[in-house]
């Protein structure tokens, strides 16, 4: 692979480069290779000339031979997952607001754009006190607006032109004095006059104290703003800034409000609108005693994805997640658990339902009894024996259930006998389809295989036969898998 040197570049940029690369841990040149990636293999199409999506050839002068690779290529072999383009064109204008969690926002910029949006940033007086101009102008390839009388932006009267040429206008984080402005038609400073004068949709992530957000003036702006079709997303449950304070009122995960962000966006059909369907996912911990449980390598990543993709087709989707360390899919109503037992409660108490898709690997067994102090190792005594009980079938036991649902769909994970073993299961455990993927070595998918990677080769096994898909992303397997289960759906009978 060829070399690049970058002239030219202002102190100031050299400056934000270095903060960026701090704070993943790597060199200044891997930030600026990650950087070039991904905003070359997003290969975005034209936009106004107001809103960037890529910085211009006066500010990266690269110089040498070009790679026989592709960008795409070149991101592959770097095992860096690109984001699919799921914003492209789209217009998003960000107003920050005066809070600590505002530091959050420079995550979701370049996680916006990085999935082709255009972003546009306004910053109140309050949010330039915890981030500044530079580094949100950096991320977005843009001019930051903060004033509202402006000799230069307001020529043309540029609240107005800011409030209207945006597809959706994001208030992150939405700060409780940010939330009664707009709830009361105040119109002060340019964020306040930007979200008065709008005609576009709305999308604020409150955060603030929780006992700021449980006051009763904020939750009556909470609800004014709801009927004036605000959408929100978040606060979250978590510790706060402030010592010793806990509760609600954590601004949403960039991603959590990227995946609003999508859903605000997406004009596609519902087609499972009012359908109420059941997720697992992620692995189960069995404990040995208070240290050491029983686990398998499963992340979760494929059962969340297919969370979100149902919730994306308008369902109504409760998952059941065992330990995972991968954020809630957005639109889903997530239950935590972590031994099998725990998951089959959760499952049973949330029948009756239309669908269900059980993803999670689920331990096969168990420890007759766990231990309540850790087992300590005794000089020249064997190992304890470790008496195992076999753990309930909680596919089976839905698949056969009074309150069965119509389409239940279960998951083989394998190391041999893939379709042997999938097609044994769609029977015993009374399934109408089971999706089987080969989880070994050498199942030539990603460095270390399914488990843990983001991609999945997976079959369809059903009575009619076996149905073999491509490799793809876990997302793509999701989406994939979503459309087939709103199809089956059509014609079954719950």
């Amino acid at each position: 692979m060829s070399t690049i040197t970058i002239r030219n570049l202002d102190d100031s940029v050299k400056q934000v480069l270095r903060e960026r690369a701090a704070a993943r841990g790597v060199s200044m040149e891997q930030e600026v290779r990650d950087a070039l990636s991904e905003s070359v293999a997003a290969a975005p199409s034209a936009q106004s000339q107001t809103w960037r999506l890529a910085a211009s050839p006066d500010e990266i002068l690269a110089l040498g031979q070009k790679s026989e690779k592709s960008p795409r290529a070149l991101v592959d072999a770097g095992q860096k997952t690109v984001p699919a383009m799921t914003l492209s064109d789209k217009r998003i204008l960000l107003i920050i607001g005066g809070g600590i969690a505002a530091y959050k926002a420079l995550d979701l910029i370049r996680r916006l754009r990085e999935r082709g949006a255009a972003v546009r940033v306004v910053m109140t007086a309050g949010a330039q006190e915890f981030i500044t101009t530079l580094s949100a102008g950096a991320l977005s390839a843009d001019h930051v607006f903060t004033e509202l009388f402006d000799r230069n932006d307001e020529h043309d009267v540029g609240h107005i032109r800011l409030s209207r040429e945006a597809d959706l206008l994001v208030v992150a984080p939405a700060t409780a004095d940010l939330m009664a402005k707009a709830a009361n038609g105040h119109a002060n400073d340019l964020a306040s006059t930007v979200l008065l004068a709008t005609d576009k949709p709305v999308l604020m992530a409150p955060a603030m104290n929780p006992r700021m957000w449980a006051h009763p003036a904020t939750r009556r702006n909470r609800a004014t703003l709801g009927r004036d079709g605000v959408a929100f997303v978040g606060p979250a449950k978590g510790e706060m800034a402030e010592s010793n304070e806990a509760g609600e009122g954590r601004m949403a995960e960039p991603l959590e409000i990227v995946a609003a962000i999508e859903a605000l966006l997406d004009a596609g059909p519902k087609p499972l609108s009012g359908r109420r369907i059941i997720v697992t996912s992620g692995p189960t911990h069995e404990p040995i005693d208070p240290v050491r449980y029983i686990a398998n390598r499963s992340s979760g990543k494929q059962g969340h994805a297919i969370a979100a993709a149902l919730a994306r087709l308008g369902a109504d989707v409760h998952l059941v997640s065992g330990p995972v360390n991968i954020a809630d899919p957005a639109g889903v109503k997530t239950i935590h658990v972590e031994r099998a037992q725990e998951m089959r409660d959760a499952v049973e108490q949330l029948l009756p339902a239309d669908a269900a898709v059980f993803v999670a690997a689920v331990a096969d067994w168990r420890t007759e009894n766990s231990a309540g102090e850790k087992i300590k190792k005794v000089a020249g005594e064997s190992p304890p024996t470790l008496r195992m009980v076999e753990n309930p079938d909680i596919l089976a036991g839905v698949g056969h259930h009074g309150q069965r649902p119509g389409l239940v769909i279960g998951f083989a994970a394998e190391t041999q006998g893939l379709l042997r073993n999938a097609e044994a299961k769609l029977v015993k455990k009374g399934a109408d389809l089971i999706v089987a993927n080969d989880v070994s070595h050498e199942s030539g998918i990603g460095p270390s295989g399914v488990m843990g990677g983001d991609r999945n080769r997976v079959r369809i096994v059903s009575k009619a036969g076996v149905e073999e898909w491509p490799e793809m992303t876990k997302d793509e397997v999701a989406a994939r898998l979503a459309a087939l289960i709103a199809e089956r759906l059509k014609t079954t009978v719950v």
